[in-house]
């Protein structure tokens, strides 16, 4: 029994979805045939709203249709690096882009074009550092922080023991401060480690979570602050720990809260993104539930070690928060960015959705 060796178009759509770059395939009036998943991604539309619409609908840049237009014409493949192109009236992207005519004997001509984004590979490498970087201090600082209980529990044991030795009452107050100042780094120490048990998975409704930290802060939330709802309500259950994300997203509310002060607006917004890469993994399907607030904004110099612990821009603050809120996502093989500017600040909690899955690699 013979096998036919070539692969089906079904095969051949299969291979495009799952690749990293934006594929479209345009006829020979320059109308959109196709567009896989990263491409609906990058142009933020479903293909559904996009097929049959032409090149100069998608792309708002003359010069580029033209030379893409002209490539089908002539019949030569066109090549543009760092190209950049703004894909909607508010969005401009980074690409290298190749356009490859397709000229087959009895078939009518068309124009594949194969678009690799530059920002978002800044941006896999950039979650790939993170990543490896968080997983670094964490085992750091957990090394460091079981070294210091030791000899605070000795202290501890010492000056108790002290205490009872001691008549005078104005010595034992002296004790007392050094019981209370033990305990207190005992609890900074027990932060600093981080959530001691595994997490107890299973599916959670993100929005319901949400809501819940919600009512818990807006019992102290200033009359001039107001919490605004964006919820996708298609938005799968995640499978997660439920005490744990509530932990999580309470940081990040509460770091919002305090960063707009006693007058703004804190946005919780959640959405669906497909086919997403977070660190080196790919998935179908990701949860984004982002925190997004009118304050100041991080300053540019802490956003690139925001997530590190001991590192806050307040001088009241521990710096542990974020850092134990990035570590309680990854374990949930998820990922916490953050995005700042004056006056949109946001902090996107990033989840699969793929159930119990790995995802896809990339290559």
């Amino acid at each position: 029994m013979t096998h036919d060796r070539a692969m089906t178009p079904d095969i051949h759509k299969r291979i495009i979805e799952h690749l990293n770059s934006v594929v479209l395939m345009f006829d020979e009036g320059l109308k959109l045939q196709y567009i896989n998943p990263v491409g609906e991604m990058m142009f933020g539309m479903s293909s559904h709203h996009m097929v049959g619409q032409s090149l100069s609908r998608l792309i708002y840049r003359t010069d580029l249709v033209q030379a893409l237009g002209g490539a089908l014409d002539a019949g030569h493949p066109f090549t543009e690096r760092e190209c950049e192109i703004e894909v909607s009236p508010n969005k401009t992207v980074i690409v290298d882009l190749t356009a490859i005519p397709l000229m087959e004997p009895n078939q009518p001509s068309g124009l594949l074009v194969e678009m690799t984004q530059m920002d978002r590979q800044l941006r896999i490498a950039k979650e790939e550092n993170l990543l490896a970087l968080n997983q670094a201090t964490r085992s750091l600082v957990r090394n460091m922080a079981h070294e210091i209980k030791n000899p605070l529990g000795g202290i501890r044991g010492t000056a108790q023991l002290l205490e009872r030795e001691l008549e005078e009452e104005e010595l034992r107050e002296h004790t007392g401060i050094i019981i209370s100042e033990v305990d207190r780094l005992q609890k900074l120490v027990d932060r600093m480690l981080g959530p001691n048990t595994l997490p107890q998975m299973k599916m959670v409704n993100i929005h319901e979570v949400l809501e819940r930290v919600k009512q818990i802060v807006e019992v102290d939330l200033p009359e001039g602050v107001n919490i605004r709802r964006d919820y996708d309500i298609s938005l799968p259950e995640i499978y997660g720990d439920k005490d744990q994300l509530i932990q999580a997203l309470m940081n990040l509310i509460r770091n919002a809260i305090q960063a707009v002060g006693h007058e703004g607006e804190i946005t919780l917004k959640t959405r669906v993104q497909r086919q997403y890469t977070i660190g080196h993994q790919r998935y179908r399907l990701v949860a984004d539930i982002s925190v997004i607030d009118n304050g100041p904004g991080v300053p540019e110099s802490l956003q690139e070690k925001i997530f590190f612990p001991m590192v806050t821009g307040r001088s009241d603050g521990s710096g542990l928060g974020l850092a134990i809120s990035q570590s309680l996502i990854n374990q949930h093989r998820g990922l916490i960015e953050c995005r700042s500017q004056p006056g949109n600040t946001v902090f996107s909690v990033l989840i699969p959705l793929d159930d119990h899955g790995d995802g896809d690699k990339h290559g």
